[in-house]
C-alpha cells in the first residue's frame, strides 16, 4: 500500500471515529444510566460557631444552627430526613415537617418550641464543630441529598 493510500485510510478511520463519538449514546447502541435525581432541598446557611462565649447555655446552643431550604415551587415532606455532623456524629431527625415551595427552616441545636420556621434538636451540648465539620442531609431513604463543609481540610 502506498504512503498516500495509508494516509487516506487513517484519515477516513479518524473521521469515522469522530462521527461516532459525536452521536448521542442512544444512536450508538450504548446504554447509559439515567441522570441521578437532584433534590430541590439543600443545606443553606450555617452558623456553626454561636456568637460570643460558648458557655453551654440554651441561648448559646440555639445561636448554633443550619438552614435547610426547599428551592422548588412544590412542597416537600421532610418526615424521616436527617441532618448529621461528620465531626461530632450527632444526628437530627425531622418529624412532621413539610417545607412549602421556596421555604426554609432553621435547625437550632438547643431547646425550643418547633414552628414552621425554626426547629430544635433539644441538645444540651454543641452539635457542630466550630473549626471544621461537614453537615450531611439525607432523605427518608437514607440517600445523601446535600452536604456542606466548612473550615480547613
Amino acid at each position: 500500500m502506498s504512503r498516500s493510500a495509508r494516509l487516506a485510510a487513517v484519515a477516513l478511520g479518524s473521521a469515522a471515529l469522530v462521527a461516532t463519538a459525536a452521536l448521542p449514546a442512544s444512536a450508538t447502541g450504548a446504554h447509559t444510566l439515567p441522570a441521578p435525581h437532584r433534590s430541590p432541598v439543600v443545606i443553606g446557611a450555617v452558623q456553626a460557631d454561636s456568637p460570643g462565649r460558648d458557655d453551654g447555655s440554651n441561648r448559646s446552643l440555639n445561636a448554633e444552627w443550619v438552614t435547610v431550604k426547599n428551592t422548588s415551587h412544590r412542597a416537600v415532606n421532610l418526615d424521616g430526613w436527617t441532618l448529621t455532623s461528620q465531626a461530632t456524629h450527632k444526628t437530627y431527625r425531622f418529624h412532621h415537617l413539610r417545607l412549602n415551595g421556596r421555604q426554609e427552616v432553621r435547625v437550632h441545636t438547643g431547646h425550643g418550641r418547633n414552628t414552621w420556621r425554626d426547629v430544635y434538636q433539644d441538645r444540651r451540648d454543641y452539635a457542630w464543630d466550630n473549626h471544621r465539620d461537614t453537615a450531611t442531609l439525607r432523605n427518608d431513604h437514607h440517600r445523601i441529598v446535600d452536604t456542606k463543609d466548612w473550615g480547613r481540610r
